[in-house]
């Protein structure tokens, strides 16, 4: 038996990463369906703007921020022990912080390589055996992890990113089987190109070559076109339906469709289906 359609007014939601992007959405969006809210971002005046916002949107909702750098593992597990026991009636975790890291595998350093695990993977991993018990607690309640296109496919020169979001997606298939019979969602969310800030924060590899990174920086951008917003009402309908994976942007369906139909040859199609998506993109 299947779980109910999910109350987004029982309680609060927690999402990380909500200072900007598909986070500040989300948060926004959880706000309009009734969640009181508890925002993470290591970017203090961006989650002070999203506070504001959500606030003179919907004045009636609780919500508390907290600015955090996710690779402190000590701080975070604080945070999440204190969350715990100030929001009893937690029943959402959105894991939707991520970083970006471009260049060759060759040319990462394994400091470099860890930067990524630890916000994109291990913090996820983290949060949620803080607030497990939480959760099952609430019985209903639901968890999202935000992985990525790059999580059902592996381009070039995202070696780090792409091992993080398939982590990510691992673990969250595991988690769907072992909290399904205890009243607990688990979405998966595979971005394609959202216009959010990822790529032009992304950090890039410090033996990379200048002539591979900024071809690479160029073809992220032409495709970080699809409107956060719309991401952000995808994944929420998403959960409210408990829907098992969310697939945004028609590269997302692409890469999904490619990788099923030629798990091994992938590339060249995703090259030619890419191309054409940009240029339909562009007369949008």
């Amino acid at each position: 038996m299947g779980l109910a359609r999910f109350d987004f007014a029982a309680g609060t939601a927690l999402v990380t990463g909500a200072a900007g992007g598909i986070g500040a959405q989300l948060a926004q969006g959880l706000a309009r369906r009734g969640s009181d809210l508890v925002l993470l971002d290591i970017d203090a005046a961006g989650l002070a703007g999203v506070r504001e916002a959500v606030a003179a949107q919907s004045p009636e909702v609780d919500v508390s921020t907290h600015v955090i750098d996710l690779t402190d593992r000590e701080a975070l597990l604080a945070l999440a022990a204190d969350v715990a026991a100030t929001h009893r009636d937690l029943h959402l975790l959105v894991n939707n912080a991520g970083v970006a890291l471009g260049g060759m595998f060759e040319h990462l350093t394994l400091e470099e390589f860890d930067w990524v695990m630890d916000v994109n993977f291990h913090a996820p991993v983290a949060l949620v055996h803080a607030l497990l018990p939480t959760l099952l607690a609430n019985r209903g309640s639901h968890l999202v992890n935000m992985s990525s296109l790059f999580g059902l496919i592996t381009p070039a020169g995202q070696s780090a990113y792409s091992s993080s979001k398939f982590a990510l997606r691992g673990f969250s298939e595991a988690l769907r089987v072992e909290l399904g019979p205890a009243g607990v969602g688990v979405t998966t969310v595979h971005p394609g190109g959202v216009r959010t800030s990822i790529a032009s924060s992304a950090r890039i590899a410090a033996a990379a070559p200048q002539d591979e990174v900024d071809p690479m920086l160029r073809r992220m951008d032409r495709l970080l076109r699809y409107p956060p917003d719309r991401a952000a009402d995808e994944i929420l309908a998403g959960v409210a339906h408990r829907r098992a994976r969310v697939l945004i942007a028609p590269e997302a369906v692409l890469g999904d469709l490619a990788v099923r139909v030629a798990p091994t040859r992938y590339a060249g199609l995703l090259e030619g289906a890419t191309r054409v998506v940009a240029q339909v993109a562009k007369r949008l």
